[in-house]
C-alpha cells in the first residue's frame, strides 16, 4: 500500500491524463470512424475508394509509427506544434477511427436491404437515408464491438508514454526513479486499468438494455 498512498501525486496526475486522451481521442474516433464508415458504403465510386484508403492504410500502420509521424513528422512540414497530448490525442483518434469504422460498417451490413431501398423509394437521398433509417439500426447492432474498440483506446494510450506525455503508462518508470519496486508499480497501474474497463463494460452492458430491440 506503500507505494500508492507515497504517491497519490503521481498516480492521480497519471490517470487524470489517461482519461483526458481516452475521453477526447474516444469523441473524434467515434466521429470520424462514422464519416470514413459512411464513405465506405457509399454509392460513389471515389468516395468509397477514399474510405478504403484510408482503412487500410492507417489500419495496418504501428500505432508507434503514427506517434512518430506525429511527434516528429508533422514538425519538419512546418505544421504547427500543439504540444505532445494535443499530438498524441490525433494520433489515438487517426488510428482508432479505422476500427471504428469498420465495426460500424459491420453493423450497416446487417441492416436488411430493404430498409435503404424503401427509403429511396420514398424520396430521401443518401445522407437521410444512412442518418434516418441506416445508422440508427446500425449502432444498435455494434454497441458491443464498439466498446471493445474503446477499450483497446483505453489501452492504447499507454504509448504516449513513450513521447513524454505523463499518463498512466509512465507511472511506472517514475516510480522506480524515486526507488520503489517496479512489479509493485505495474500491479497498482495494472488494476486501475481493471477498474476503468470495468466501468466501460458496465456502460456496453447499460446500452444494450437500453437499446435492446424487442
Amino acid at each position: 500500500m506503500n507505494t500508492l498512498t507515497d504517491n497519490l501525486d503521481l498516480f492521480s496526475e497519471g490517470f487524470k491524463n489517461t482519461i483526458i486522451l481516452f475521453f477526447f481521442s474516444a469523441i473524434f474516433a467515434l466521429i470520424l470512424g462514422t464519416i470514413v464508415a459512411t464513405l465506405r458504403v457509399s454509392p460513389v465510386t471515389p468516395m468509397r475508394a477514399l474510405g478504403t484508403f484510408y482503412v487500410n492504410t492507417v489500419r495496418n500502420t504501428p500505432l508507434t509509427l503514427v506517434f512518430l509521424v506525429m511527434v516528429f513528422g508533422l514538425p519538419r512540414l512546418n505544421f504547427p506544434n500543439p504540444g505532445f497530448v494535443p499530438l498524441a490525442i490525433i494520433a489515438l483518434s487517426l488510428y482508432t477511427a479505422t476500427y471504428v469504422a469498420e465495426a460500424i460498417r459491420a453493423g450497416i451490413n446487417t441492416v436488411p436491404i430493404g430498409q435503404a431501398e424503401a427509403a429511396r423509394a420514398i424520396g430521401l437521398p443518401f445522407s437521410q437515408t444512412m442518418s434516418l433509417v441506416v445508422m440508427p439500426q446500425a449502432i444498435r447492432a455494434v454497441v458491443p464491438p464498439l466498446m471493445s474498440v474503446l477499450i483497446a483506446l483505453l489501452k492504447n494510450t499507454t504509448v504516449a508514454a513513450g513521447f513524454s506525455v505523463m499518463e498512466a503508462g509512465a507511472i511506472r518508470s517514475n516510480l522506480s526513479e524515486r526507488g520503489y519496486p517496479a512489479m509493485q508499480s505495474l500491479l497498482w497501474v495494472a488494476l486501475g486499468f481493471v477498474i476503468l474497463v470495468f466501468l466501460l463494460s458496465w456502460l456496453q452492458r447499460t446500452l444494450e438494455k437500453k437499446w435492446a430491440v424487442s
